[in-house]
């Protein structure tokens, strides 16, 4: 009995770990929050009836690992998770008759800010609770973060980077290639967040809510939680809700933060309490996991049964058909809902769901409708041939272990949009007003059928002006957007051809190559563009599969009658970094970011690559000294570790500008 009991604790821990590592590192979810609690329940009860606890339990280990791509740094002291109840009662049993905070347990990523001397110094992610990420340059992007505060001590402090749901729907509509990745604002955030491009964080609108005082020497807190949260918010930071409550107040402040959620545009999970009398709560101490002085108080999910009617199939721009369930109306936290999707075809067939299934969903988080269980498991779905657009042959792909349902044809209606997008997106053409909503609409109206339409736009001016959402001034500055487009580069026409493995950098790397002759571009073959430095055989033979469908050369030449293609003047005495490769890692000091850094080496006839290798003339890190994976390997390459400093006195003459 009792080796049944440890065989199912170890099967436990790995599906609580699988599912942490897809949800935490890579942003995909494998498992309902509903069913990664019921299993987390059951384990912490066997570690109780056991007595055992195994070294790799996630009640013993906090969040996700760190990713290779940016700089880590050891946390000062650990960042523990909350122990955590459903019950409200015994959120009221756990003050003890002392007063606390209750506030927002915010859903997105923690993060830790250190100030000095009153500027934004240092911001590193919560990782693994010992060793997060750095992501300063990112954390300047935050929308709501103040970079320069009235105290000039040392100041640290810790809180959530979140997306708004308002936001995530904006954002997810008109960010290419994102649906098969983010599901819901939590996921995006934690995406946006961990970039190594702080453009996109930028782009994102994250917001930072401060929830807690680590550190503020000289500043007198009167031993008050609720005196550092207003010390935070004279400072400039938006601080999270939070109101103070005695044990005859708190059920009252509990319902008042239900009512609310149902309207709260921030994402959030639940609720914390911590007391409000610091020295009480430090004295407290901590166990392996939590700290004493704080718990988290999670909404009990209300459940409906009802019947399953029917799987929908919605096709999306990349070719993902997701399923989405369609089920008799309930109602649930106030509103009726009928629908949830199920996400992928690995959750699909682990509910075992058939047509007239008895099934109970739930409000992730109060907000997100979900399947909890499948209360008859009738197995008895068919997936679709066919796209329920375009009618074309579908097929099942694994993607990081989880199996979803694709459309093959690459003309398929819902994957034009997505061409399009891209096609209008900053990188490519950069036409302004033309969102995927807006395309949509476009598309269906027939106003667009390939890209050289949308310069003819003005021929159905009196329809669009009449549009939702149209009117007058709207479509002049959208015809004004277009007429500033005509106006374009070889790369930029290139990168939004959506051609398979064609990147803006590659872009720019074969228009360099052929002198920007757009021409003998068309005509290379496979040979001739495998053997240009860091193109390679699978771009060569995409780019060169594009050139040869006659359909892609009329179009392409179609559009450069709409255009006006500039060919950059190169002063081959300029090229001064010609036919050296770099690699740039971790933050910098000198650049906004590192495309800045990398379109200067690039317009001095450099390369940038993403790994280090023989052929490599220096890795760029300010981080000399750091056991990275990139460190590790130049070092065993012989390849120079330069710091940002050292290189701009070596290759750029001691100026950070390429001119």
């Amino acid at each position: 009995m009792e080796n049944a009991k440890q065989n199912r604790m170890k099967e436990l821990v790995k599906q609580l770990k699988e599912a942490s590592k897809a949800y935490y590192a890579q942003d995909r979810e494998i498992m309902s929050n509903l069913d990664y609690d019921r299993l987390y329940d059951e384990l912490v009860a066997l570690e109780e009836e056991t007595g055992i606890v195994l070294s790799d339990s996630p009640t013993v280990t906090v969040g996700y690992e760190s990713v290779e791509e940016l700089p880590k740094e050891r946390h000062e002291s650990p960042m523990l998770s909350l122990g955590k109840t459903k019950s409200r009662e015994e959120l009221q049993d756990w003050l003890q008759g002392k007063p606390a905070l209750l506030s927002w347990k915010l859903d997105g990523l923690t993060v830790v800010l250190s100030y000095d001397d009153g500027k934004l110094a240092k911001a590193v992610t919560r990782g693994n609770g010992e060793i997060g990420e750095v992501i300063t340059n990112n954390a300047r992007t935050f929308k709501n973060l103040p970079l320069s505060i009235a105290y000039k001590g040392e100041l640290v402090l810790r809180g959530e980077a979140v997306i708004t749901y308002s936001d995530f729907e904006k954002i997810n509509a008109e960010i290419p290639e994102t649906e098969a990745k983010y599901k819901n604002p939590r996921n995006l955030c934690s995406g946006s967040v961990r970039q190594l491009n702080n453009e996109i964080t930028a782009e994102r609108n994250v917001r930072f809510y401060a929830f807690s005082l680590v550190k503020a020497e000289g500043v007198e807190f009167l031993n008050s939680r609720k005196v550092q949260m207003d010390f935070l918010r004279e400072q400039g930071f938006e601080v999270v809700e939070h109101v103070l409550v005695k044990p005859d107040t708190i059920q009252a402040a509990i319902a008042d933060f239900e009512k609310k959620i149902e309207t709260y545009d921030v994402p959030s999970d639940g609720l914390v309490l911590t007391y409000e009398d610091i020295a009480y709560g430090q004295s407290l101490g901590r166990t392996a996991k939590f700290p004493r002085d704080s718990i988290a108080f999670k909404w009990a999910d209300e459940l409906r049964e009802t019947t399953l009617r029917e799987i929908e199939w919605s096709p999306s721009r990349t070719g993902l058909i997701n399923p989405v369930a369609i089920f008799e109306p309930v109602e649930l936290e106030g509103t009726t809902v009928s629908r949830a999707s199920v996400h992928n075809i690995s959750i699909l067939r682990s509910l075992k769901l058939g047509i007239g299934d008895r099934i109970t969903v739930y409000k992730a988080n109060m907000i997100i409708p979900q399947i909890a269980e499948n209360l008859t498991g009738s197995d008895n779905l068919v997936l679709p041939e066919h796209c329920p657009v375009c009618g074309g042959r579908t097929e099942v792909r694994s993607v990081n272990d989880t199996e979803s349902l694709y459309c093959t044809n690459p003309d398929c209606a819902a994957k034009r949009l997505k061409a399009f997008t891209l096609f209008v997106s900053r990188d490519a053409l950069n036409i302004d007003g033309l969102s995927e909503a807006t395309l949509e609409k476009f598309i269906a109206k027939g106003f667009i059928h390939d890209f050289e339409d949308l310069f003819h736009l003005a021929d159905y001016k009196e329809q669009i002006v009449e549009m939702e959402g149209f009117g007058e001034k709207s479509y002049a500055n959208l015809a004004e957007s277009i007429e500033k487009a005509r106006k374009t580069t070889l790369p930029r026409l290139l990168y939004g051809l959506g051609i398979a493995n064609i990147g803006l950098v590659n872009a720019r790397m074969l228009c360099r190559h052929f002198d920007y002759h757009l021409e003998d571009l068309m005509k290379a073959d496979t040979e001739e563009l495998s053997a240009i430095d860091g193109v390679g055989e699978v771009i060569a033979a995409a780019f060169v599969d594009y050139m040869k469908n006659d359909a892609n050369r009329e179009r392409i030449h179609k559009l450069v009658g709409e255009l006006e293609i500039e060919v950059p003047v190169i002063n081959e005495s300029d090229q001064t970094l010609n036919g050296l490769s770099f690699v740039v890692t971790g933050s910098l000091n000198h650049y906004e970011n590192r495309n800045e850094l990398k379109e200067i080496i690039e317009s001095l006839g450099g390369k940038v690559t993403g790994s280090v290798t023989g052929k490599t003339e220096c890795l760029i890190n300010n981080d000399v000294t750091s056991s990275s994976t990139k460190n590790k390997k130049a070092k065993e390459l012989n390849v120079p570790i330069l710091s940002e400093e050292d290189f701009i006195q070596k290759y750029l003459g001691g100026s950070s500008h390429a001119n």
